[in-house]
């Protein structure tokens, strides 16, 4: 194929890339068949107007993107540390190079498939270069040819914030990093299930981890196991299902959240104990982090429902989350307030987030259940279909 054939192929994905934002003023005609009779000098006009329209801020030439752990600097970069940052754009200038700031700071756009990740599937994750926030997986990246990184959901809610940005003549929704607030690019309406999202983000901003790395940081932060406790309803189902991660070590199904010192499963299912049905989960943080655990939990049920899941009804099946400490607490009350901004369920999220204080384990007959009770009816028509659909659901953070 000559050079010029291969030019307007690429113009070809530009325009569609085009097209998936404004499908009412352009209706898309045969690029293979028109673009190859365009003279050069055309093809350079039409790359110059689409670059005005698309780019803002900054000329620069793309620069090598810094490998991960190269930002030593940037004073305000790290891997550990979650809480918000409020940082004048003169210091940023002061820790960023000057393409990185016209992005972060000056809202500017790389030139498409120019950035080092717009192609990029390596396995790890992506972090905002700025102050080192954990953004996207890879696993949650997909080639959509539009010339810029592409991800159809972020690592966790909360991690990103969202603004209105009406430049350009356009109606776009501006995506940033929760943390720091730099410009990470936008988002559309336009990606592949399960989220309908195309995370449009700009190679520059991102900090790439490769999966050696992500091992070295998790191990460096904790060489142990730590510990959750959910309530969703029936603790049978709950446990079933959390099983299935890597990553967790052991569910262990129980009590909790009541006065009634070591209660029975009768004595609970009156619903006078004050203790709800819940379950331990002992995990690998190097492994699986609080944040998916979290996104887990909500998937086991329906947190719109309050003191009751289906026809178990009372406060011991309520939704309760009892955290351990205070980033749990942290991590637990951002997730449910951004599920409610964002109203991804039908209505408002209305599980208890409490302190954790005493856990009791339950009847021996209740761990393992659905395991050593696969045959029975309640197993078959109530937890393995919501086994079923988990499954589809985490299908990428399942163990082998």
């Amino acid at each position: 194929m000559n050079t010029r054939k291969n030019h307007a192929y690429l113009m070809a994905d530009y325009f569609r890339s085009y097209i998936k934002i404004f499908p009412h003023k352009i209706s898309q005609p045969n690029f293979k068949s028109i673009l190859p009779r365009l003279t050069m000098n055309k093809i350079q006009i039409i790359v110059t107007v689409f670059s005005i329209i698309f780019m803002s801020c900054t000329e620069a030439q793309q620069k090598e993107v810094p490998t991960f752990m190269n930002n030593q600097k940037n004073k305000y970069y790290s891997t550990t540390d979650s809480n918000k940052l409020k940082v004048s754009n003169e210091e940023w200038k002061k820790q960023l190079d000057p393409l990185t700031y016209s992005i972060a700071r000056e809202k500017g756009t790389e030139y498409a498939f120019s950035g080092n990740y717009w192609n990029h599937f390596e396995t790890g994750l992506y972090r905002c270069k700025a102050c080192g926030q954990a953004l996207f997986r890879s696993n949650g990246k997909f080639e959509s040819s539009c010339g810029w990184p592409s991800f159809f959901e972020p690592i966790a809610p909360g991690t990103l914030s969202y603004a209105e940005d009406h430049t350009h003549g356009m109606h776009r929704t501006e995506v940033k990093c929760g943390r720091c607030d730099a410009h990470l690019g936008h988002v559309f309406d336009d990606g592949p299930a399960p989220t309908y999202k195309r995370y449009c983000i700009n190679s520059v901003i991102l900090d790439f981890e490769g999966e050696n790395e992500v091992s070295k940081t998790s191990a460096a932060k904790t060489n142990s196991t730590d510990t959750a406790t959910f309530g969703a309803g029936c603790f049978w189902c709950v446990e079933a299902q959390l099983l299935q991660l890597n990553g967790v070590l052991k569910v262990i199904s129980g009590y909790s959240g009541g006065h009634v010192k070591n209660p029975s499963y009768k004595e609970v299912c009156t619903g006078a104990t004050g203790h709800a049905e819940v379950v331990q989960v002992v995990y690998d943080p190097s492994i699986l982090s609080y944040d998916e655990l979290l996104a887990a939990f909500w998937q086991t049920h329906d947190p719109t429902q309050l003191n009751r899941q289906g026809n178990d009804v009372g406060t011991q099946y309520r939704s309760v989350i009892f955290f351990h400490n205070s980033e749990q607490q942290d991590i637990a009350e951002k997730y449910k307030a951004q599920l409610n901004k964002e109203e991804v369920f039908h209505a408002p999220v209305v599980t208890e987030i409490s302190a954790f204080e005493t856990f009791y384990k339950a009847e021996d007959y209740h761990q393992d259940y659905y395991n050593n009770n696969a045959s029975q009816g309640y197993c078959q028509f109530v937890i393995a279909p919501k086994l079923e659909k988990f499954k589809k659901v985490f299908k990428d953070k399942l163990k082998k």
